[in-house]
């Protein structure tokens, strides 16, 4: 990934673009993108990249998976549908999601490169893939990829 914060440059250019068409769901979906990124950006005096951008929307997208959950259990389809909405928004700034196949070959990669040979190397293994897969695949599914190709010795 570059260092540059193109998807950051890309939702402010696309929350302007929603306030200009007076698209009030869309500026409040972004706004809170925003807000999540300055609250990291302030609280670790740092400028969010790529990568750590891809971290803060996955993170916003499991919230939201996880109150779409409770909001189907309510019975709360007016929530229901503004969660949905949002996820189908925060989804757009993340890259296509990795396929099992393209997976494994980054797990078997990552275990080739480091020479893992028991599950006591996992821990090394997920430090290699966090950043090449951040954003594509969600990290308990890389997680038990990774279980699944290190022998349990």
């Amino acid at each position: 990934m570059a260092d540059t914060p193109i998807i950051k440059t890309r939702i402010q250019e696309d929350l302007k673009t929603a306030m200009r068409a007076q698209d009030k769901r869309r500026v409040g979906t972004l706004r809170l993108v925003m807000a999540a990124v300055k609250q990291r950006e302030v609280d670790e005096r740092i400028v969010v990249d790529d990568v750590a951008l891809f971290g803060i929307l996955e993170k916003m997208l499991k919230q939201r998976r996880e109150s779409i959950a409770q909001y189907q259990k309510a019975a709360r389809e007016d929530l229901l549908e503004q969660e949905t909405y949002e996820v189908g928004v925060i989804q757009g700034y993340l890259p296509a999601a990795l396929d099992a196949s393209e997976l494994d070959s980054l797990v078997d990669a990552a275990i080739q490169q480091i020479g893992a040979s028991s599950i006591k190397d996992m821990g090394k293994v997920m430090a290699i893939l966090r950043d090449q897969v951040q954003g594509r695949a969600e990290m308990g599914a890389v997680s038990a990829r990774v279980k699944a190709h290190l022998p349990a010795r």
